[in-house]
């Protein structure tokens, strides 16, 4: 049995993983830190727990006890707390925050993305997970990437629910603001454009092209629905072998012969690509769940991958039939 403790555990990712990991198999949670919820009972906050859990938060965190540490942390977090403790020799830590995701000789982490690093994560102590907008865009293009076909700049226009602000209220993600509304921000600009880039270029070292990026703010509470363009010259079939190829070993990412809905995917740890042509267009359309696939979820496949598990155990999620 694994034995998991959590830092950071009131926000939306953190809710996520208990309800995954107390339904794990063959994972024990053995604590659940978090500061300002210290001996409060773990359903006072996720309230969606009642009955699976007797679980409360705390405030001690007993690295020796536990064989695995998600850091559900705010970004800077998980750097301050790996610098002023000592970790024991055996200790895994999967990082959910955005502290490691760019590589530095600087930390041993490895960029948890299965599709790209699964060998590699499969080896790991330290695991940073990706970013939710760097997961759905780079598994709309690694195939390419692998097969040195960006050749071009690339367009992305992507909508995220508001579960991707975080749990702490904003002007922007309240919900009289949220609801019947759509607004960009960070055009060309957001924070996870380097990991793209990062990913992108581990398998084609030539690519140079502008990543031009444009988040939406939707109004609805989860998921990430990403369509990408960029200029290819290789025909629909060939394309859809190519991609069906690259994930074709893959637990969770798969080629769709239609465009698909977002309610596809919600509630579950699937990533959907749909392709089309156009002349010498492609666009490739992306969906996934940004506290699941983008979040919670990836951090579980990347635990089953870090201790030799199937890599779907505890995540044969289902979306809801309306």
């Amino acid at each position: 049995m694994i034995k998991a403790g959590i830092i950071g555990g009131a926000g939306y990712t953190a809710g996520e993983l208990i309800r995954l990991l107390i339904n794990h198999p063959d994972v024990e949670i053995v604590f659940i830190n978090s500061n300002s919820n210290a001996g409060n009972k773990v359903t006072d906050v996720h309230a969606g727990l009642y009955g699976e859990t007797d679980l409360r938060f705390s405030h001690a965190v007993p690295l020796n006890e536990i064989d695995v540490l998600f850091c559900c942390t705010a970004h800077g977090d998980t750097v301050k707390f790996m610098e002023s403790h000592v970790l024991p020799e055996k200790l895994k830590v999967i990082d959910l925050s955005a502290d490691y995701r760019l590589a530095s000789p600087d930390h041993q982490f490895v960029y948890g993305l299965p599709e790209l690093n699964r060998r590699a994560t499969c080896a790991a102590r330290y695991t940073a997970n990706p970013g939710c907008f760097a997961t759905c865009i780079q598994l709309a293009l690694l195939p390419l990437a692998k097969h040195l076909m960006l050749t071009g700049d690339v367009h992305v226009h992507a909508i995220t629910g508001s579960t991707g602000a975080g749990v702490k209220p904003s002007d922007t993600s309240h919900f009289s603001w949220r609801n019947d509304n759509v607004s960009i921000y960070k055009p060309f600009a957001h924070q996870h454009l380097d990991e793209i880039r990062q990913g992108l270029t581990k398998l084609q070292r030539s690519f140079h092209h502008e990543i031009w990026f444009i988040p939406v703010r939707g109004n609805f509470s989860r998921g990430i629905f990403a369509t990408v363009y960029t200029r290819c010259k290789v025909g629909p079939d060939e394309l859809q072998k190519i991609y069906e190829d690259y994930y074709g070993d893959h637990s969770f990412t798969f080629v769709a012969d239609r465009s698909p809905d977002l309610k596809q995917v919600v509630n579950t740890n699937k990533c959907l690509l749909h392709l089309q042509k156009k002349g010498d267009m492609l666009l490739v359309t992306s969906v996934i769940d940004n506290l699941l696939k983008g979040a919670s979820g990836q951090a579980v496949h990347n635990m089953n991958l870090m201790f030799n598990l199937e890599e779907t155990v505890g995540l044969h999620l289902k979306p809801s039939a309306f």
